[in-house]
């Protein structure tokens, strides 16, 4: 796939679900540049990570309806019409899978098969991309995982995630609904949620580290991941929204630079220019549900559109660093809060 992918959005209508949120805002305003009609819908319930202020320099470019996925009659109106599909809206914490696994359950589940109905029903023709996760994975077997390694989930979030992304294979394979699935990685940089560490430790890590406070990891920081910046997530997306060949199939989206926890928070901690790590014993409730060390191979969408990531992982935070420096207090709401481990 050459650079054609993005002559592609010149004038293409595109809904992107949870579209005020860290990903889809990001994606938003990549689009809104490449000329795209862009309409965004998301619910902005609390603590999920919509933020208005994530598309406030770009808010006369694009338009935005506050709705809940979950409400068919209101998706048969937002799908018509819409050629290509970004669908980014769901919970994504662990944590609140296990305290709360029925709204899990409604947001992950019922809402992406409300989505795809209305697809059926009303833009057969729609193109669809589901953001996955890694989580379906579970603990890996061997690194790094490709998309032939068992799907076994660890939690509640990760089960409602693997069957969201089945969905979405099932109306591709049987219905024509076009789409396929991107199983992401940690994604980090501008406009991600920072005022709690209920969403993936990155985000709040980047917080204390501004904040010049402690940063607790948990064991001995051996855990080594991998990490996507932001605008290479955005471009994944992209490819994947823009090639047939994607449709139903799931693909890696990962970076390239994996990396053990102690050395991600030394980092940052450089890059912040302030902070201290600390390690502490693993809570019971966060040791049952870790999968240990994660990295993934991302060669399969490599293969399939040219995709790789561009931006590397220093470049990444010091871009990140500078967003929240500029905009800090549009992104929490008590920096005095006390810190938490993540």
């Amino acid at each position: 796939m050459t650079a054609d992918y993005r002559d592609f959005y010149r004038g293409r209508r595109v809904l992107i679900t949870g579209g005020l949120g860290f990903i889809g805002s990001n994606l938003a305003h990549t689009l809104v540049d490449l000329g795209a009609d862009v309409l965004i819908v998301d619910s902005l319930l609390q603590d999920y990570g919509g933020n208005l202020f994530n598309v406030a320099d770009v808010e006369n470019r694009l338009r935005v309806n506050i709705a809940d996925i979950r409400q068919g009659t209101t998706m048969h109106y937002l799908v018509g019409g819409r050629e290509v599909i970004f669908n980014l809206a769901g919970q994504v914490s662990h944590l609140d899978s296990m305290r709360d696994p029925h709204t899990d359950l409604e947001i992950n589940c019922r809402s992406q098969l409300t989505l795809l109905e209305a697809c059926r029903q009303y833009n057969p023709t729609t193109k669809v991309v589901f953001a996955g996760t890694r989580q379906v994975y579970g603990r890996p077997d061997r690194l790094p995982v490709d998309e032939t390694h068992l799907v076994r989930p660890t939690d509640i979030n990760g089960i409602n995630k693997a069957a969201g992304e089945n969905y979405h294979l099932v109306y591709n394979n049987v219905y024509g609904v076009r789409a396929c699935s991107l199983r992401l990685t940690n994604v980090y940089g501008p406009r991600q949620l920072i005022r709690h560490n209920r969403q993936g430790f990155i985000g709040w890590f980047v917080r204390l580290a501004l904040e010049g406070r402690e940063i607790q990891v948990y064991g001995d920081g051996s855990q080594v991941r991998d990490f996507v910046y932001v605008d290479d997530a955005a471009d994944a997306f992209l490819r994947a929204g823009a090639s047939d060949a994607c449709n139903g199939e799931v693909f890696n989206v990962g970076g390239d630079e994996p990396i053990a926890h102690r050395d991600l928070v030394r980092l940052l901690i450089e890059e912040a220019g302030r902070g201290s790590v600390r390690f502490i014993p693993w809570p019971d409730d966060q040791r049952r549900i870790d999968i240990g060390s994660f990295y993934s191979d991302s060669s399969k969408f490599s293969a399939a559109t040219g995709w790789r990531p561009a931006v590397n992982l220093r470049e990444g935070f010091r871009r990140t660093f500078a967003y929240y420096r500029q905009y800090f207090d549009r992104y929490v709401d008590d920096p005095a809060h006390a810190p938490q481990p993540a």
